[in-house]
């Protein structure tokens, strides 16, 4: 058996014993949340690993969908809760948890020059999945009358990010079944960090909310598609008559798949609303 496979399996069961918790606790909301998580990413990545390598198109609507469902979802969702905490703290907290995810994000391309028991594309969206899920579990253990479809917001993209992130990893021969860690990661970290009470303080409040979702942001940004030459999108290309002529439609799928993934998530609101 891998060692992707075995680090799946291990986190699956993980997340059985975090659900368990969650339901002796009353926090039924992230259970949902947390198993709805799973099996976007689990059935995504299923589907990722078996999409010829050729298809770099894919790759475009798998980060564009998620790009665009996750800034939606940060705007509508995560932004109002920081504000209404505390207007300028929690404008404060925005920008630093954008910094931090930027510094997080430069400082982590040390790792591709490291040794690292699992695949560094894997690594990175586990390290995605545990911040999406800490956000969850922060919001909701501190808010409980919020309603699922804040936190379905959040973890949108969790299906897009799988197929794109096990597309890759699949196409330099790893086993699919290496995405169940970070999908069982959302759920795992939503429910430890729901027990964190956080003071009744405004400021403090607006800081951690506002934190919360620049750093959501920031990972929403990185999954923005490049098309730009050298870039992720270009490398991946077979290069099979004019490039450029490649790129220029790449940008447009770029755009549309963005578009659509916050229309996607304007529309789930409208339905629950």
């Amino acid at each position: 058996m891998s060692r992707g496979r075995l680090l799946g399996l291990a986190s699956t069961a993980v997340l059985v014993a975090a659900s368990a918790l969650a339901l002796t606790t009353g926090r039924v909301k992230l259970f949902g949340i947390a198993w709805l998580a799973f099996g976007a990413m689990a059935v995504a990545g299923y589907a990722g690993a078996r999409t010829p390598s050729t298809h770099t198109g894919t790759l475009v609507w798998g980060y564009g969908l998620a790009a665009g469902a996750m800034i939606t979802s940060a705007a509508v969702f995560l932004l109002p809760q920081a504000m209404g905490q505390h207007p300028v703290f929690g404008g404060f907290g925005v920008a630093l948890g954008l910094l931090v995810g930027y510094a997080a994000h430069t400082l982590g391309h040390r790792l591709s020059h490291m040794q690292l028991p699992i695949d560094r594309t894997l690594a990175e969206l586990t390290a995605h999945a545990v911040s999406a899920g800490a956000i969850i579990g922060i919001i909701y253990g501190n808010m409980p009358e919020l309603g699922v479809l804040l936190g379905v917001a959040i973890v949108s993209h969790k299906g897009p990010a799988g197929y794109a992130a096990v597309h890759r990893f699949a196409g330099r021969g790893g086993d699919w079944t290496a995405v169940l860690l970070p999908a069982a990661g959302v759920g795992v970290a939503a429910v430890a960090s729901s027990f964190l009470a956080l003071p009744a303080s405004a400021p403090i409040r607006g800081v951690v909310f506002g934190f919360a979702t620049g750093v959501f942001l920031h990972v929403a940004m990185d999954f923005l598609p490049e098309c730009e030459i050298g870039s992720e999108v270009h490398d991946s290309l077979s290069h099979d008559g004019d490039a450029h002529e490649l790129l220029d439609r790449l940008r447009v799928h770029a755009v549309a798949s963005t578009a659509i993934g916050g229309v996607a998530v304007f529309l789930a609101w409208t339905v629950v609303a």
